[in-house]
């Protein structure tokens, strides 16, 4: 049986894992795949980048501290990529994300099974970490 402290600290992890997972998949569609990120992609990586450093540094000094800290940019990153992933999917929404940049916000470079885009990928990451520090705050706290 596991300790709060152990299932805390593989909390950690899994979000240090999730984030740097995210962070490389990015880095490989941009510069393996050559897909150039649209405006709300950067927004993304701004708030998902950080998270793969401090999650790591909090998972290796075991500080759950830093769980209120992760959790804004998180949160945050969610609403971003929902939003992306509104623009892609909704049709009233799409016309707006071709005013996006250099290229549109609505464009998919990928499209599998119908649903899994890039952006989808990403709200998927943010709000996996959000839920785990929000689960490392609430048991912390016991």
């Amino acid at each position: 049986m596991k300790t709060s402290e152990q299932k805390i600290e593989l909390a950690m992890l899994s979000a240090w894992g999730i984030a740097l997972m995210a962070t490389l998949g990015s880095l490989y569609f941009s510069e393996i795949l050559n897909y150039i990120p649209c405006e709300l992609c950067w927004i993304q990586r701004i708030f998902m980048y950080p998270l793969a450093i401090t999650l790591a540094i909090a998972t290796v000094k075991k500080d759950v501290r830093q769980a209120y800290y992760t959790l804004p940019l998180s949160l945050i990153g969610l609403g971003f990529s929902v939003y992306h992933y509104m623009l892609q999917k909704i049709p009233f929404l799409s016309s707006v994300g071709e005013a996006c940049g250099i290229i549109p916000c609505n464009y998919q470079y990928i499209n599998y099974l119908g649903f899994i885009t890039i952006p989808f990928l990403a709200t998927v990451a943010f709000l996996l970490i959000s839920l785990l520090m929000v689960w490392v705050i609430k048991t912390s706290k016991e």
